[in-house]
């Protein structure tokens, strides 16, 4: 899936490559930029940690790379690990106890946390400390170790699964939305300069449109429509190239691709529009139902084609008229029930 914003393995190299080193290279997201900067500057005056931070929004939207120029903006190291890696008490103590003073501690898919885990890092969030019983039964005793003032930047895609202790102990909350057109258009034209792409204005937003309004799908889409150039063209991106390139890779003009329109034709054909609960939808389309609400359905409610109502998921006039089908006269009705 080309338009998937969750991390592939080909995006790693990119990423690195592409990733801005300060706030004022990172486009999009200005009223985070904003309220980081002064965050940053207030911690650098007083010389003390930044508060802890929690990042959440969509795959693809830059919470990693957030957490990197903060790392590089304070001029600290950081530490990257995820909920799923933190496995037991010794993963944390070990994580925790090799962090110096000021230093960073990303953890990404924060809502996968153990809970047991969770528990622990309380103190430490807090108190800067971690209380670890070795032993078991009477012999047991309890350590106290003390731990370096540190950051925890957590991020995660679901702030709903994260438990209220833990969003309550972050002293600042940013949610990343996802970007307009000239945003991505942006971020294109950076990229395409560090790749050494050579590409026209027009072709850089043919890109854009189609990039689901997130940036690491659109660089996904400039590596593919630069290897079409090349293959097919002089290797200039303009806007016949990219045309031409997302047609071949069945991407359309709104960045929907084939599995987006089945989602969508499959309520209107199959279940007159909706409402139709996910799980349904899921056997109806062969898709996982984790793929449908966490993939496609964020971005086909971000441009309106789908509304979430209290019975299901309801096709919305705008997913009619993109597919080229009349609406049925009850489609208000069914979004207000």
């Amino acid at each position: 899936m080309y338009t998937d914003p969750r991390p592939q393995l080909e995006d790693q190299s990119l990423d690195k490559t592409l990733r801005p080193k300060r706030l004022e290279e990172y486009f999009g997201q200005e009223n985070t930029k904003k309220n980081l900067k002064i965050l940053l500057q207030a911690a650098k005056k007083r010389n003390e940690a930044v508060e802890h931070i929690l990042l959440y929004g969509g795959s693809g939207l830059g919470k990693t790379t957030l957490a990197h120029i903060i790392a590089n903006e304070l001029g600290k190291d950081i530490k990257i690990t995820s909920g799923p890696a933190i496995e037991k008490i010794g993963d944390l103590a070990s994580i925790l106890t090799n962090l110096q003073k000021g230093d960073i501690l990303f953890i990404d898919e924060a809502h996968r946390l153990n809970k047991l885990i969770e528990e622990y890092l309380y103190p430490a969030m807090e108190e800067f400390s971690l209380n670890i019983i070795i032993g078991k039964g009477p012999s047991a005793r309890s350590i106290q170790l003390e731990i370096p003032p540190f950051t925890l930047i957590a991020a995660t895609t679901r702030i709903s699964l994260l438990s209220s202790p833990l969003r309550n102990r972050f002293g600042a909350t940013f949610h990343l939305d996802f970007y307009d057109d000239n945003e991505i258009e942006g971020i294109l034209k950076r990229s395409s300069k560090i790749l050494n792409i050579e590409s026209e204005e027009e072709g850089l937003k043919e890109i854009a449109r189609r990039a689901r309004k997130t940036p690491r799908v659109a660089n996904r889409l400039l590596k593919r429509v630069r290897d079409f150039a090349q293959v097919h063209g002089k290797g200039k991106i303009d806007k016949k190239i990219s045309q031409d390139a997302l047609q071949m890779l069945e991407i359309d003009e709104l960045g929907l691709e084939p599995v987006d329109r089945l989602i969508v034709k499959t309520i209107i054909e199959k279940f007159q529009g909706g409402p139709v609960g996910i799980e349904t939808i899921a056997a109806a389309t062969s898709e996982e139902r984790d793929t449908i609400s966490e993939i496609y359905e964020p971005y086909l409610m971000q441009i309106g084609f789908l509304a979430r109502t209290s019975q299901g998921r309801v096709a919305t006039n705008l997913a009619y008229k993109h597919l080229g089908l009349k609406s049925p006269k009850d489609t208000q009705k069914k979004l207000i029930e």
